[in-house]
């Protein structure tokens, strides 16, 4: 094993575990905990996004583990198929719920915005449009690749093609390849952009309660921040940890299209941010709670 290989080795374990446990947690806490009361929406919010980032590591890890340890291709070409369309749908449902939180709260602290308090959920079943149609959505966009991937044990050596573990995409005609990617830019640039606008209402949001806080109170008391406050930060945290990920993944992306290279270093960083997202972000989300009593009853 070549030092390129264990790296990738200990990546792959030390993300894949604490991701699991992580999740598992979050999934545990809004699921059990609400049942002894009130569901609120922003439960339903975490647990999709705990359960598409369980997809994310699971279906990384099973397309990943033969690489890892030496084993066969033993996915063959329906597991192919499953596998990276699931991990391209989870990413996408990712970025369509991590929007959605971030949106929620950012309408939850600023009520005087009556155009996106209207249509602030107020429920749990207010949610579930949202869900499918980010399910709907993704599973269009990911379903050019239930055509395209195939086992590597099928390669014809003499076709260029995009390998993804042992599994791997020839190149689609130019027409599908072009409306596919137009779906998805089209999709991260709305959801993206969203994500903007909610970050600044609340940075904006903390900045001034910040002012307040140290006019009002000493250094000491401003320590205890309302609950509405504390869940904001830990989505503004959310949000920046994603949008870490998701864009320096994008770079990386383009440069490997357009230099068409598989540099040991390039395919380490880019596990480490596939699985980075979807590890780290429960223990954001559990470490700064972000579903104190009322968040999003908050007038």
């Amino acid at each position: 094993m070549n030092w390129n290989n264990i790296i990738h080795t200990i990546i792959f374990l030390s993300l894949t575990g604490p991701g699991i446990l992580g999740n598992t947690l979050i999934l545990v806490r809004h699921v059990y905990m609400p049942a002894l009361g009130t569901k609120k929406p922003v439960d339903l919010i975490i647990v999709h996004l705990a359960f598409s980032n369980m997809i994310t590591i699971c279906t990384t890890g099973i397309r990943d583990t033969a690489t890892v340890f030496y084993f066969r291709n033993f996915l063959r070409d329906i597991g192919c198929k499953a596998v990276v369309f699931l991990t391209r749908m989870a990413r996408g449902l990712s970025i369509c719920t991590t929007c959605l939180l971030s949106v929620l709260q950012a309408v939850t602290i600023s009520p005087r915005i009556t155009l996106w308090t209207k249509l602030k959920p107020q429920t749990v079943c207010q949610v579930l449009p949202f869900i499918f149609v980010f399910w709907i959505i993704n599973v269009l966009i990911s379903s050019n690749l239930l055509s395209y991937i195939k086992a590597g044990s099928d390669l014809n050596r003499s076709v260029a093609a995009t390998f993804i573990g042992h599994c791997y995409m020839p190149p689609p005609r130019h027409i599908i390849k072009w409306l596919f990617l137009s779906l998805m830019t089209l999709r991260d640039v709305i959801f993206q952009s969203l994500m903007g606008w909610s970050s600044g209402s609340m940075a904006l949001h903390l900045y001034k309660h910040h002012k307040q806080v140290l006019y009002l109170y000493s250094s000491r008391s401003a320590n205890n921040s309302p609950p509405e406050i504390r869940a904001t930060q830990s989505v503004l945290i959310l949000m920046t940890c994603f949008l870490f990920f998701y864009w320096v993944d994008l770079i990386i992306s383009f440069y490997q299209g357009f230099t068409v290279t598989h540099e040991p270093i390039l395919l380490n960083i880019k596990l480490f941010l596939e699985l980075g997202y979807a590890s780290f972000s429960p223990y954001i989300l559990i470490s700064r709670d972000v579903h104190p009593p009322n968040v999003l009853h908050a007038h």
